[in-house]
């Protein structure tokens, strides 16, 4: 079979799946089994792919067309910029995600040996993109599992990082004091309606219990504990959630000081 003709009928086939990518998701999937950039596939649409790499793009198609996220299929996502390595164990690194990284950026963080830990770190693209930004600070990447934490050791690796990847229920494990919480916490309603691809996704890792919000209610509860509290906690939720979350958090002495899309930041206002 021809490049051409494949990538047509794998393009169909997608469309029919309702798949809003599928020419793109094609594309990617014959650089991903042949491993040919793109540029010299589209020059070179005539030639023939071999019997064993026909079965092969045909086994990932299947995947794809029953809406398994292409970054499980070729095991890699870009976030900010930078590609990180990703599998079902993690959520897929979301675009939103990113104004995290610019609200840090944006923070006054002239602190004394600024910590900085990504609680529910994943796959490690929020804490990573840290460190490699602020190179004088440094990234503690939490998670509550386990399967998350190989994942994201090997981005470390991939970076030469020397981060620590920690194994706990948010901070119920750590011994650090940190100056800064990224906190990208499951947050979506039990009873919402995800999307065929998100189903595929790691359910520890999306939902929050009845409103989203458990997850950090029990963040928020340990804060409390903490002889040593963080300044500035920042936050992903649905923009429905941000009135509830702060008042979640001044609750905890913490204000709301900045907002944008789902990104909230809160500053330690006083000790409770």
């Amino acid at each position: 079979m021809l490049l051409a003709t494949w990538l047509k009928q794998a393009e169909t086939s997608l469309n029919k799946a309702n798949i809003a990518t599928a020419r793109l998701d094609s594309l990617i999937l014959l650089e991903h089994c042949l491993k040919i950039d793109r540029s010299k596939l589209l020059a070179n649409l005539d030639l023939e792919i071999s019997p064993s790499n026909l079965k092969t793009l045909n086994n990932v198609l299947k995947r794809r067309i029953k809406h398994e996220p292409i970054s499980y299929i070729v095991q890699k996502s870009y976030f900010y910029g930078r590609s990180f390595m990703v599998n079902s164990a993690v959520l897929e690194p979301r675009p939103e995600s990113e104004t995290m990284i610019e609200r840090l950026l944006n923070l006054d963080l002239k602190l004394p040996n600024l910590r900085i830990a990504d609680i529910g770190c994943g796959c490690g693209a929020i804490g990573i993109t840290a460190a490699l930004e602020l190179q004088t600070s440094a990234v503690d990447l939490i998670d509550i599992d386990k399967k998350a934490l190989k994942v994201a050791k090997i981005n470390v690796e991939k970076f030469t990082l020397n981060l620590s990847t920690i194994h706990s229920n948010l901070l119920s494990n750590l011994k650090d004091s940190y100056g800064v919480l990224l906190c990208n916490l499951p947050y979506v309603p039990d009873d919402f309606k995800i999307n065929l691809s998100a189903t595929h996704e790691p359910k520890l890792a999306i939902f929050g219990g009845k409103d989203g919000l458990d997850i950090y209610r029990q963040l928020f509860r340990q804060i409390k504990q903490l002889e040593s509290k963080p300044l500035y906690i920042l936050t992903e939720s649905l923009p429905p959630q941000h009135q509830a979350m702060m008042t979640l958090a001044a609750n905890y002495g913490y204000k709301l000081v900045f907002e944008d899309d789902f990104i909230q930041t809160f500053k330690l206002a006083k000790t409770i």
